[in-house]
């Protein structure tokens, strides 16, 4: 494993209800030192996996939960299979309950399965969690959800909202790249991802630099937030972030939330569309389009539009309003039927 002299800053004496503004709004990942402590369920966690696990008992609701499992011989990295046509593990729908059991009866092991729930919404699994371990930021509107299994790898991905991840049980190591990297990434296929959300196909236990050049320029340029329970993760939207649970019982809560409305939809989409028209035309082109969206995309808070009147600005009106926003994905999808 490649050094990584980089660490993330920590913020101390940081509480829920007294976060400062300039950390939700930082550019820059930030470790909140005990921002969880006085949540029931770190304390619980803290005094053994068994009380951890009751304490996640008492609140579960008996729906089922998106559970997988991966043979004791991956050691916890839960990727593609050998082809990269499937993936290392099976999922399944459990009860939580009978989860919880398989994690605890593993809990002395040396080398155990891997058993790991994904992001499950809080409030329709565990009912009542939220308002006891609350982490304040009602009012950013954040999908709440929960994280529980063993130790395990999760491969470097991103994902477009921020999000405040609470680290209640266990330890967790995030390595951390900004979002310039993902050229030294080593990204795998576009839209076929075991967590559903594009990932780097490093090994990052073992990365092969002869295979895999770039990463090195991507580890240089990499942050670590190690992480203890009661600590919290604030991590900006885009972030790569390959994600290391390092005990043998581990829960996390992530709050996602977006700094913009949601009527604008997922900025992948328009990636996508730009594949489909852009990519694949002569490279003079390319260079041509990539002047139009500097213009009107990504330098748009220039005052480049003054020149027509308001009435007649359209879509180029600035901010797009929801009904504004209807229109031009009407006016899309028009198009794209033709």
């Amino acid at each position: 494993m490649l050094t990584i002299n980089n660490k993330v800053k920590e913020i101390n004496h940081c509480q829920p209800g007294d976060i400062p503004d300039f950390v939700l709004a930082s550019t820059q990942p930030l470790i909140l030192k005990g921002f969880a402590d006085k949540w029931p369920v770190v304390i619980t966690g803290k005094e053994s996996p068994e009380k951890a696990a009751d304490y996640l008992r008492s609140f579960y609701s008996d729906k089922p939960v998106n559970t997988n499992y991966i043979e004791a011989e991956y050691k916890g990295r839960i990727f593609y299979d050998d082809k990269m046509t499937g993936f290392n593990f099976t999922g399944s729908k459990a009860n939580l309950n009978q989860v919880l059991d398989k994690l605890l009866a593993h809990t002395n092991d040396s080398n155990p399965p891997t058993i790991y729930v994904g992001s499950t919404e809080i409030n329709s699994c565990l009912p009542g969690f939220n308002e006891h371990n609350n982490a304040s930021i009602d009012h950013l509107h954040p999908l709440i959800s929960v994280w529980i299994g063993n130790r395990s790898k999760i491969a470097a991905h991103y994902d477009f909202p921020n999000n405040l991840a609470c680290c209640v049980v266990g330890r967790r190591k995030f390595t951390l790249f900004p979002p310039e990297q993902i050229a030294n990434l080593y990204v795998g296929p576009m839209g076929f991802a075991p967590g559903g959300q594009d990932i780097s196909v490093v090994d990052f236990d073992e990365p092969d630099l002869v295979k895999y050049p770039k990463f090195k320029q991507a580890m240089a340029a990499a942050q670590i937030a190690d992480l203890e329970a009661g600590d919290a993760l604030f991590l900006p939207s885009m972030w790569w972030h390959h994600v290391q649970s390092l005990d043998a019982f581990n829960v996390l809560v992530s709050h996602w939330w977006r700094d913009s409305p949601a009527f604008m939809g997922r900025p992948d989409n328009a990636l996508m569309l730009a594949m489909l028209s852009l990519r694949d035309l002569p490279l003079a082109q390319r260079q041509a389009w990539k002047a139009h969206f500097e213009h009107y995309v990504f330098d748009h808070d220039d005052d480049n539009m003054d020149h027509i009147p308001e009435q007649a600005k359209g879509m180029l009106s600035k901010p797009l309003n929801e009904l504004a926003a209807r229109k031009l994905r009407a006016y899309l999808l028009n198009k794209l039927k033709q």
